[in-house]
């Protein structure tokens, strides 16, 4: 402690060891030792006393479509970024499509991260893209330093993103499994989607229907055989069918190396409550019904669902059009996705621990930075989220960072206000006051 430049102190931090009364030293941008409440600070040391606030580790959000290059007036670095760090996001990891070029090849990577170098609020990793004509280029990607590759296994929406059919997902996993990397899929079943009832319009039971749990379960099972064939390892990207459970359970029983996510919507939203018209809450896999919502909580706390993480994917309001067969897909979840959870979690019994170990722990497991991200503890990252859990706020679309301000969780009261966010020691936004941009862009750890 006699090193240190900082000292955090709170009569509530979480650590891995659970919640106590402590204060964290931080030396250089890391935590050096979590000490006892009233330890001494040294001389020339900071303290920063946040009280009986919650000092929780900052979040690390794996599932970001930030679209920059490209598609800049649906999201960029800098707005994505901003509204991270206002919701206690220190770490996200940027998906390979919606920007133009897509992240399929190491000079589209080198393009991306040179755009993303002086925007970035938060520290910033990338995922690759599979496709079906870039088996070779995946293995560059990984030297590269990318943390995985997305697949979709039926269309995109995009047009330079297409699918793996069953032949393609197969050479693309066999090359993944060769170097030891992350295959992460989007799990809808084409057939299935191409058999299920098509109509046009504003009613969302219609929309439903049109994404049935039968795609994501049949999806979800070809995955797990492919991935019980060639020992690879692979992650289902924002699962929202709870008949798929059971499967997954029994993969990961049987030694599959499989991990799972959801989403906040998911989560915290239901088919029941969607308006007619009200596209801002249209994604895919769709939000279903509130049944199968308390399934997808039953397997958070079981843990056979590893982990959440917002799938933030923004447009221009324009494209949120009242047919829901033609809006974009897409909920725009950054800012808020600590909140959204945080609520509905105390209302099923859970703790703020629990919420760290899915949005913080889990995902920075996930991508390798586990080492460094995830806990409050010594050698991590001194990333940190000051949060009042017990006081509200009623989500104002004007108050966001997001740069197109549609959101489905308008006008709803959430608990969990987040006082000031952290970055390697370093206080990058308090009571919407941000510093300039402060956030590093990160490699895969060989």
């Amino acid at each position: 402690m006699s090193d240190a430049e900082l000292v955090l102190r709170s009569t509530r931090v979480i650590t891995p060891e659970g919640t106590r009364a402590a204060s964290v030293a931080v030396s250089a941008g890391k935590i050096t030792a979590v000490l006892p409440y009233d330890a001494e600070v040294p001389s020339g040391a900071r303290l920063e006393d946040v009280g009986d606030h919650v000092l929780l580790p900052g979040l690390v959000d794996t599932h970001v479509h930030v679209n920059d290059p490209g598609r800049t007036e649906w999201e960029g670095f800098w707005t994505a970024t901003r509204a991270a760090a206002a919701g206690g996001i220190t770490t996200l990891v940027d998906m390979p499509l919606n920007s133009l070029p897509p992240t399929t090849t190491v000079d589209h990577l080198r393009t991306k991260r040179r755009v993303a170098a002086d925007k970035a609020h938060v520290d910033i990793g990338f995922w690759g893209g599979a496709l079906p004509d870039n088996v070779k280029d995946l293995g560059p990607l990984h030297d590269a330093g990318v943390f995985g590759f997305k697949a979709f296994l039926s269309p995109s929406g995009v047009d330079e993103f297409p699918h793996l059919d069953q032949d393609g997902l197969a050479r693309s996993l066999a090359e993944i499994a060769g170097f030891g990397g992350l295959l992460i899929v989007h799990a809808e079943d084409p057939h299935h989607l191409d058999a299920a009832p098509r109509h046009g319009g504003p009613r969302y039971a219609d929309f439903l229907a049109s994404r049935p749990r039968d795609a994501e379960d049949t999806a979800v099972a070809s995955l797990v055989a492919q991935a019980k064939r060639l020992h690879a390892r692979v992650h289902v990207l924002h699962l929202s069918s709870s008949d798929a459970l059971p499967l997954i359970a029994a993969a990961k029983a049987d030694g599959v190396r499989i991990t799972v996510e959801t989403c906040p919507h998911y989560l915290t939203l239901t088919a029941e409550e969607v308006p007619d018209g009200a596209s801002e809450f249209k994604c895919c896999p769709p939000i279903r019904e509130a049944a199968n919502q308390d399934l997808l909580w039953q397997a958070l706390a079981d843990g056979t669902i590893d982990c959440v993480v917002t799938d933030h994917s923004p447009s221009t309001a324009d494209l949120k059009t009242d047919d829901f067969a033609t809006a974009w897909g897409g909920i725009s979840g950054l800012q808020l996705s600590l909140a959204a959870v945080w609520t509905a979690a105390r209302e099923r019994g859970h703790g703020l621990e629990d919420v760290v170990r899915w949005m913080s722990t889990h995902t920075a497991r996930l991508v390798g930075l586990d080492a460094r991200k995830g806990a409050i503890e010594a050698g991590r990252d001194a990333d940190f989220a000051v949060l009042a859990p017990d006081e509200t706020f009623t989500v104002d679309p004007a108050a966001l960072q997001h740069r197109n301000r549609v959101t489905a969780y308008a006008g709803r009261t959430l608990y969990g206000v987040v006082k000031s966010t952290w970055l390697r020691g370093e206080r990058i936004v308090s009571d919407g006051e941000f510093t300039e941009p402060k956030g590093r862009l990160l490699t895969r750890t060989p």
